[in-house]
């Protein structure tokens, strides 16, 4: 996921009114930096307002899994219907039988989801129906997983940009397909911002600092500063990756909501020493169990389309993984594949506040600049973020779910939580003006691993992402956050900075935010690396975990299995452009017409 998002809904008059740079000033040093700069990034990630519920789409094809046969038959089986596998079931529809499996429900309806006014909503709901499912990586970052149809596009901010020529051609992707591909999801979800006065600042203020040229408006991944697209529309409406499946052939496709798959089926054929995908087991939310089956045909497959953290998951529940770990959980091995669960990535987000001496929009991210060492630069901003607003509670960065990285782990009881949940309640209107500049790496180059914890799917395996171990992504963050300080020194910028607080007041403050699980280093302005480490957050681009050429190969099949393939962003060596969404509905697409032709035995481009 990526980025930050509000929306503006009128407040009172009061809530207007311009601080003075001395009162503005007091009243952060009283209130304490922290309190403040977790309130306003709070507030940009969880915003109540008008509601603008996307209006369901009726699709035929869609039902909950309780009404499923208790045995069925299909030509492809794609087990998450996410980013990727949305536009992959679309796509195959066209002429096969495709059965789509989605371990969450529909995203229509739910106006915390679909209205751009809700954004953070779903990342703060932690019960058993959320759409969204959190887990802590070992590193102590918070994150979240999709466990929606229409996976991370339901959760994100909205972001749209492509991945760079260079990055598909790495990739083995067929360039005239690849632009084709993008062209089929932009018709559908992707939109021109509009672009206001502090986006407009941060856009001049990059170009001043030399992140040039300006590109203009563009979803093409260039060096220098550009807008970028927006999943939003111009109403608030939020459009997922579930609304391409309006592209389906409704009597090829099946989609089956609250169906997680416990495991992926093999046999073995005389004759072939390779383990052969035929079926997959899932439950519906009865808890009845319900198998399918592949048809026979050479052409059918098994598709794993779950994401970086289900992929890898599912492969090992079904016997495809380390030995040790398949061995320790009392899972028959199938295929001994110690490469499942490694690469692990999670691209680290480090933002700095600036609180505002005059009223901002409320904005999205909307541009970004794309440097030459490695680092991204965007932005978003909010005016009053808290007024108006029907619940206090802060979606990702809520001291109700933990984040209280102002104190050690062991020193986070209760008591010290509710004091954090009730300090934030008690900030004035005042505190509420201003807005991030963030930095997010290319690749990353550290990479972890991944490990299950149980045999239920719905448990969140563990996750080790190993934020900055390479000094060479350590050194990209101090880059990027120069490049922030030359932005915010700039004078196109200037309209937006309170004079008397410096940058490395700025970035004191920020550092003692409670941003993610890890204890603080005291004084952090005293190095740009360790600010880096101590105000890591994700911007929910994590990926790896069955990466091409370890576990799949250049067409995504699955590595001494017949008849499996995995295609999602678990794929994936580097996350691709700023922003990955894109890339990963384009590659849902892009491969279900490969697989087309395949089935067809053409080479065409329809």
């Amino acid at each position: 996921m990526v980025g930050l998002l509000v929306h503006k809904v009128p407040t009172s008059p009061s809530s207007y009114c311009m601080l003075s740079t001395h009162k503005l000033t007091t009243v952060m040093v009283s209130l304490g930096w922290w309190r403040i700069a977790a309130a306003v990034l709070n507030a940009l990630l969880l915003f109540h307002g008008d509601s603008f519920a996307q209006r369901d789409p009726g699709y035929s094809f869609m039902h909950q899994a309780t009404t499923a046969p208790v045995v069925s038959y299909y030509d492809y089986i794609i087990v998450g219907g996410g980013t990727a596998g949305c536009p992959l079931a679309a796509t195959l529809s066209q002429n096969s039988s495709v059965l789509l499996l989605e371990r969450g429900g529909s995203p229509y309806g739910n106006t915390n989801i679909t209205d751009l006014a809700a954004f953070g909503a779903a990342l703060s709901d932690l019960s058993p129906s959320s759409p969204s499912q959190r887990f802590v990586s070992t590193d102590g970052v918070v994150n979240a997983r999709a466990r929606v149809l229409g996976g991370g596009s339901c959760l994100n901010a909205g972001f749209y940009t492509r991945a760079s020529p260079r990055y598909a051609r790495l990739a083995g992707w067929d360039p005239r397909l690849v632009n084709q591909s993008y062209e089929w999801v932009e018709k559908v979800v992707a939109f021109q911002p509009p672009l206001k006065q502090w986006q407009t600042a941060v856009r001049d203020g990059l170009v001043e600092a030399g992140i040039q040229p300006y590109n203009g408006f563009t979803y093409d991944h260039l060096y220098g500063t550009k807008v970028g697209g927006t999943i939003f529309d111009p109403n608030g409406h939020r459009h997922t990756a579930a609304d391409l499946l309006q592209y389906a052939k409704p009597s090829g496709l099946t989609v089956l909501l609250y169906a997680p798959v416990e495991k992926i089926l093999f046999t073995r054929r005389v004759g072939r020493p390779q383990p052969k995908a035929h079926g997959v087991i899932f439950r519906d939310a009865n808890g009845l169990m319900h198998r399918a089956y592949l048809k026979r045909g050479s052409k059918n497959e098994i598709i794993v389309s779950s994401g970086a953290l289900g992929s890898p998951t599912l492969l090992m529940l079904s016997g495809i993984g380390p030995k040790r770990q398949l061995k320790a959980h009392n899972i028959t091995v199938v295929l001994d594949q110690p490469m499942v669960g490694l690469g692990m990535s999670d691209n680290p987000m480090n933002a700095v506040f600036i609180p505002s001496p005059q009223p901002t929009e409320v904005s999205l991210i909307q541009i970004v600049g794309i440097t030459h060492n490695g680092t991204f630069i965007e932005s978003a901003c909010g005016e009053n973020f808290a007024g108006g607003a029907r619940t206090q509670d802060y979606g990702m960065f809520s001291p109700k779910i933990g984040q209280l990285s102002t104190l050690p782990p062991k020193l986070r009881t209760q008591k010290a939580i509710d004091k954090a949940v009730e300090d934030m309640k008690a900030l004035p209107q005042s505190a509420f003006v201003g807005g991030f500049i963030l930095e997010k790496i290319d690749g990353p180059i550290s990479t972890g691993h991944l490990e299950i914890n149980s045999r239920d799917p719905n448990v969140n395996p563990t996750v080790t992402f190993n934020y900055f171990k390479d000094p060479r992504d350590l050194q990209r963050c101090v880059d990027g956050i120069k490049i922030i300080e030359r932005v915010i020194e700039s004078k196109a910028f200037s309209p937006f900075k309170v004079n008397t607080l410096s940058v490395v007041t700025l970035l004191n403050m920020t550092a003692n935010s409670p941003v993610n699980l890890l204890p603080k280093h005291a004084n952090a302005s005293r190095s740009l690396e360790q600010f880096c480490k101590d105000t890591v957050m994700t911007i929910w681009h994590y990926h790896g975990g069955c990466q091409v050429a370890r576990v799949v190969d250049r067409d995504y099949k699955v590595i001494g299995v017949e008849s499996l393939r995995v295609i999602d962003g678990s794929t994936f060596r580097n996350s691709p452009g700023t922003n990955p969404q894109a890339t990963v509905m384009m590659l849902g697409r892009y491969m279900g017409v490969k697989l087309m032709r395949e089935r067809l035995g053409t080479f065409g481009a329809n």
